[in-house]
């Protein structure tokens, strides 16, 4: 401070003025002076600067200019332009007699530099979050949080700055002592830390993405990831309504994230019908006549034993999936036999759709089991079904008999 006034007393000897007596007079003058300058300098940059900075970027081929000096940003940067102008012009306008008013206003103008500061340091970040957001390779990464820390920080650095200019004290010494108290502060800023780790890995290990439908039954969350901040990661379900989900459970729990099913271009269809075990047997002469004729299996050679219907069945329930136009053939397809349970023979039908889309899948599936479930007694197969009370007719003797 001294070097400065010093300085400026050598610089208004220089134009005729005495800075060790000023006249009140002279003082409101250069006050008045140094208002005027910040107005028109700040003036200058508004309708001068602006505009032409906005021409430059508009021509140029680049996109990313466009995001950097935007209006948010310019006009951030622009509030920048008074306290700057005040913290220099100042010791013009104040004597010796007047150094206590003189370092309490130039406190003042620094703490609103730091303001401005932060707040072209948040238009910075907004920018570069625009930015990525449209970037190929960075528009799917949950950089929103990592984004929301820097702020965090700068923030946090602010203050201390603030405060450091409002007791005249060095910001490290502040720093040093608020060694003491980090534990509480760590308490206090707890989810966000956690927060922060968890975007960090999450983002490293490519866990989850803007656009994923996830899967976590102890949210109660089923739907897209809509957004990934720095405390939760919301999540839209079907019905529509909104599951927030804190980031670390996301990588302290286990979660289905099926993006894998929508980048290999198919939904997986498992599902199985349970087949009566007492209509499975060997094919009569006439039932492997009909079957050779509608070409499901090909004519027995003599000596061997005739196919079990179950059989045939299955390679054509293969067959027709293998041929539908809607099934993923790309992918995986088949028809198995599982472990009998006391509800029938499981024949389970395995393949994927050529959509990962819900209705065009559902729609599918339906069609599939629609045809299976029709064609079934074609192979002299039935449905496994617990009967239900229309199953029962009375005889004459009033005792009820299954209908079957």
């Amino acid at each position: 401070m001294n070097t400065m006034n010093q300085e400026t007393a050598q610089l208004l000897q220089q134009i005729g003025i005495e800075k060790s007596d000023l006249s009140w007079t002279t003082q409101v003058v250069l006050i008045l002076a140094i208002l005027l300058v910040s107005y028109l300098t700040t003036l200058i940059f508004r309708h001068l600067i602006m505009p032409a900075v906005r021409k430059i970027t508009a021509r140029t081929k680049a996109t990313w200019d466009d995001y950097l000096f935007n209006d948010q940003m310019m006009k951030a940067s622009c509030r920048m332009i008074p306290p700057i102008t005040w913290y220099i012009m100042l010791p013009f306008a104040f004597d010796d007699k007047s150094a206590y008013l003189l370092q309490i206003l130039l406190k003042i103008c620094l703490i609103y530099l730091i303001i401005t500061a932060l707040m072209l340091i948040k238009c910075f970040l907004d920018s570069l979050y625009e930015i990525s957001s449209e970037h190929e390779a960075l528009k799917n990464r949950p950089l929103k949080g990592i984004y929301q820390m820097i702020n965090l920080v700068s923030i946090g650095i602010g203050i201390i700055l603030i405060i450091s200019v409002l007791i005249d004290r060095n910001a490290t010494a502040i720093l040093t002592g608020l060694g003491a108290s980090a534990a509480i502060l760590m308490l206090i800023f707890k989810d966000s830390i956690l927060g922060l780790v968890a975007g960090v890995q999450l983002s490293a290990n490519d866990m989850l993405r803007p656009g994923d439908w996830i899967t976590m039954t102890k949210y109660g969350a089923d739907g897209y990831v809509i957004e990934v901040s720095l405390t939760t990661v919301k999540v839209q379900n079907f019905d529509k309504t909104i599951t927030t989900i804190p980031p670390y459970a996301l990588v302290s729990d286990s979660f289905q994230n099926w993006r894998g099913m929508r980048e290999c271009g198919g939904r997986r269809i498992k599902r199985s019908l349970f087949i009566d075990m007492t209509t499975v047997h060997f094919c009569t002469p006439e039932e492997v006549n009909q079957f050779v004729q509608k070409g499901w299996i090909t004519a027995p050679t003599e000596g061997n034993e005739p196919p079990v219907n179950l059989h045939v069945f299955r390679e054509y329930a293969l067959k027709y999936i293998s041929n539908h136009p809607e099934v993923n053939h790309n992918l995986m397809q088949m028809v198995r036999q599982l472990q009998p349970t006391t509800e029938g023979i499981p024949v389970e039908i395995y393949c994927f759709s050529n959509t990962p889309d819900w209705i065009p899948y559902e729609t599918l599936q339906g069609e599939i089991f629609d045809h299976l479930i029709a064609m079934i007694p074609e192979f002299g197969l039935h449905i496994f079904q617990r009967p239900a009370g229309t199953d029962f007719q009375p005889n004459e003797k009033n005792e009820f008999i299954t209908s079957k």
